[in-house]
């Protein structure tokens, strides 16, 4: 497989995250997957958005799980931008799509909206929980998975393998050659984030690893050229 650039949460280093211009932005800039975080509203639609609360990336105050999607909707999330829902990202581009479950609780939306669409082949599933990607792999049959991790050691290989990922997600500022290596070992992918600087994309192309999730689309431009 070709070393993959993945837009984190769009292009956030350019672009308000998680939103339809963001994203959109992403593709332009030919990028090979886009990542996304997902969160259930109170109303249970499945909302675009990193954090728990609204506070940093709105002009609103609270938890998104004690608003509906009509009070969301009313929320501006960086130039005038609406919280986008899930469905809506599906229409606005054509790349494949990394959607990280950030609560449990989405999983069971995220297949239900998987399977009506028929997003197996497009959507690759992640979470920092390894009980989230293995209830959607449960009800998503071919869907493919990947466990993120920030603070791990090399029993990490262990959790993906356990819950059944293809892939690691793995925090570029605490990945080694033999955390890598053991991944390889196990028949696992691996990718590092947040790769935005020149020393982590070399770092990256020399541990061999897969893919790389970035805030800056000019890492897609001098990736390939990067021993």
């Amino acid at each position: 497989m070709n070393f993959l650039t993945i837009g984190h949460r769009g292009v956030m280093g350019v672009e308000p995250e998680n939103t339809l211009r963001s994203f959109v932005a992403a593709e332009q800039a030919g990028l090979d997957v886009v990542e996304l975080d997902l969160h259930l509203s109170k109303d249970g639609a499945l909302v675009v958005m990193h954090d728990a609360d609204v506070d940093r990336t709105t002009d609103g105050t609270g938890p998104i799980a004690g608003k509906t999607l009509a009070e969301l909707r009313a929320l501006d999330a960086g130039h005038g931008e609406r919280v986008p829902v899930f469905e809506e990202v599906l229409d606005a581009v054509s790349v494949p799509l990394q959607a990280e479950i950030k609560d449990v609780a989405a999983a069971r939306t995220l297949a239900e909206v998987m399977l009506r669409r028929d997003l197996a082949g497009r959507v690759e599933v992640i979470s920092f929980h390894p009980e989230a990607i293995m209830e959607v792999a449960r009800l998503v049959p071919g869907v493919r998975t990947a466990l993120v991790a920030q603070y791990y050691g090399p029993e990490v290989v262990e959790r993906a393998v356990g819950a059944g990922a293809a892939t690691l997600c793995l925090d570029i500022n605490r990945i080694t050659l033999e955390i890598v290596g053991l991944a390889r070992a196990a028949g696992l992918r691996v990718f590092a984030w947040v790769v935005n600087t020149q020393d982590h994309l070399r770092l990256v192309r020399a541990l061999g690893l897969d893919g790389a999730t970035t805030d800056r689309p000019e890492i897609k431009r001098t990736g390939r050229f990067t021993a």
